[in-house]
């Protein structure tokens, strides 16, 4: 995809710090040539480490903040063409004790982040979702599909007379912070029994490198209201712990509070409203925007649903290994 546009523009990045927010930076400093890159977060000494592992590259900005506070957020926006929105609480378990605080951030905060978007002429808004908000079953997949309806909606706004909107919605993140990885591996040097929740789980897997490319390509892309979702592979947990520690003794501790034994990506419900186009499904949104010769062009089975129990990719124990090694 052509990066051309990104040429000499301000990009900023809610939830900049994460382990997402680094890998965009990277990229975006070595390939899209920006004039500058604006970091927004409430974690003041991620972004002190951040920015000396960039050594302090002038082109990064630093703003603390928080996407609950719209006037901060409206501030930051001012003169910037392109936003990425990570910012999110995101642990499942935690989500269902602290619901109220998922609903501030995930939901409150992305309509801020709408709102100072529209205001500020912000030109192109995509905003990160998860597998989990496909047919929820735990609040925080319910309070990212509320975000996903907020931001593909946006473009119906009568005030909205600059800003383009889109979702991204994507699986498992390899090497990002929360990672079950780090931890089957201190435990495999302790010689420890590791914990899989459901031997039967599955999940979908993508790098950071991959999920970082698949948001740059998807601004290129957008027209407007469309959820994207990449053709990732999926993988069992019990391949990841062989792919980790070969041979090694294991025990069940059975789902979390809101946990899924499978991820799903696209709904049957969604499927009639999505086509497929090389690496990618586009979700269509429900009114508003519609190109219905893409989706006769690229229109899926009836019936079809995008799980990871039912992909037609996997990862083998091999391929694993080579991932996270």
């Amino acid at each position: 995809m052509s990066t051309s546009e990104f040429n000499d523009t301000d990009i900023l990045i809610t939830g900049g710090t994460g382990s997402l927010g680094k890998k965009f930076i990277e990229h975006a400093l070595k390939h899209l040539g920006p004039r500058s890159v604006i970091v927004y977060s409430r974690d003041e000494l991620k972004q002190f480490e951040l920015r000396e592992h960039f050594h302090r590259d002038p082109r990064l900005r630093w703003i603390i903040g928080d996407i609950r506070d719209r006037e901060r957020l409206s501030t930051a926006m001012h003169g910037v063409d392109f936003v990425v929105h990570a910012a999110a609480l995101k642990q499942v378990d935690t989500a269902e004790m602290n619901a109220y605080e998922y609903v501030r951030t995930n939901v409150v905060g992305s309509q801020n982040v709408i709102d100072a978007a529209v205001a500020a002429g912000v030109r192109k808004v995509v905003a990160l979702s998860t597998d989990k908000a496909s047919s929820p079953v735990n609040l925080y997949g319910a309070s990212k599909l509320c975000a996903d309806k907020l931001f593909t909606s946006a473009n119906l706004d009568p005030h909205n007379q600059k800003t383009t909107f889109c979702v991204v919605r994507y699986g498992n993140v390899l090497g990002s912070r929360g990672s079950v990885v780090p931890l089957f591996r201190r435990m495999a040097a302790e010689g420890k029994s590791l914990p899989i929740t459901d031997k039967r789980m599955t999940r979908f897997w993508i790098t950071l490198d991959q999920a970082v490319q698949f948001i740059v390509d998807s601004f290129t892309l957008m027209r407007g209201s469309e959820l994207f979702v990449p053709r990732i592979p999926s993988m069992r947990v019990v391949d990841l712990v062989e792919a980790v520690d070969p041979g090694a003794v294991t025990h069940e501790v059975g789902l979390r509070p809101g946990e899924k034994l499978h991820e799903e990506m696209i709904s049957t419900v969604d499927a009639i409203r999505t086509y497929q186009r090389g690496d990618r499904f586009t979700i269509l949104p429900q009114c508003g925007v519609a190109d219905e010769d893409m989706l006769v062009a690229g229109r899926l089975p009836d019936g079809f649903c995008y799980r990871s129990d039912t992909n037609d990719q996997w990862l083998s124990v091999s391929e694993i290994q080579e991932l996270i090694a």
